[in-house]
């Protein structure tokens, strides 16, 4: 009795490529489009308060409010969405 030969070509991988991490212009674009409409919706829901700070500590209240918004809420959304469209354009 003999046995089959094996198959010259390898099983298709089901996993799409990844993508790699965002290049500089890309991360650069990215943070941009968290941080400005961030920025702009607390100025105008703050404004008026923020408004009677002295620049330093309006500045500082921004920040304290902005950067976390921006690094736990947007950023991971728009690295999914970077992922979805590089994934999707490769296929």
């Amino acid at each position: 009795m003999t046995t089959p030969a094996p198959d010259p070509k390898p099983a298709p991988t089901s996993q799409p490529a990844v993508p790699g991490p965002p290049t500089k212009h890309q991360l650069a674009l990215m943070i941009w489009l968290a941080v400005f409409p961030t920025l702009t919706v607390l100025n105008l829901a703050l404004g008026h308060w923020l408004g009677t700070l002295t620049p330093v500590v309006r500045t500082f209240v921004l920040a304290t409010i902005a950067v976390p918004i921006v690094i736990y809420g947007l950023m991971p959304q728009l690295h999914r969405l970077r992922r979805r469209l590089l994934t999707r354009h490769n296929h």
